[in-house]
């Protein structure tokens, strides 16, 4: 099957290659419940060493760069309470961490997390971090614009190998919140 999005000729259902995902990648793509079917979840495989934004973007099209999204770790402190949560956003924006997220999850500091953190709490590759498969009691913060996108290129819990699924899939993750304004222009 052809990938709908970038040049990759091997595009296969989600469901038919959990061995390529880490645990919690994969429990959630079974477990999976919402009005897009899992099935519409597609995996590409790709070489882990070109697994940065730029250069997977130049190997596999500069369009991706519109049509793929970052997920990334932040982690929120108010008082002693740190919460941990993740940032979509479409990989050509910067996440607006002081503004929308501070005041999203209620901290007075936010930063990204160290990689340590990012791995050990996700279960995933640093690198390949992704929405999917999250812990369950985390906000998964989603820019609208990701949204929007039809098919959407995001990271599969490892470096090697990414997955492409319909923009509005992100709505319906659990702990999902859509938010207009959370990515910004990287100008």
């Amino acid at each position: 099957m052809r990938a709908p999005i970038g040049d990759f000729d091997d595009a296969r259902p989600a469901p038919d290659c959990l061995d390529e995902l880490t645990e919690p990648v994969a429990a959630a793509v079974r477990a999976w419940r919402g009005a897009v079917p899992a099935d519409q979840f597609l995996y590409v495989d790709t070489d882990p060493a070109i697994a940065d934004t730029a250069v997977f973007v130049e190997h596999h099209g500069a369009q991706l760069l519109e049509e793929s999204a970052n997920c990334v770790i932040v982690a929120g402190k108010r008082g002693d309470t740190t919460t941990l949560a993740a940032c979509v956003v479409r990989s050509a924006n910067k996440i607006d961490v002081n503004g929308v997220v501070r005041k999203e999850i209620g901290a007075r500091k936010v930063r990204f997390a160290d990689r340590d953190t990012a791995i050990g709490a996700t279960g995933m590759e640093y690198g390949g971090v992704t929405p999917l498969g999250l812990p369950a009691d985390w906000p998964v913060l989603v820019d609208a614009a990701v949204v929007d996108t039809p098919w959407v290129l995001v990271g599969s819990g490892r470096r090697r190998g990414k997955l492409i699924l319909p923009g509005k899939a992100f709505a319906e993750l659990p702990g999902a919140v859509v938010l207009e304004g959370l990515g910004l222009s990287a100008d």
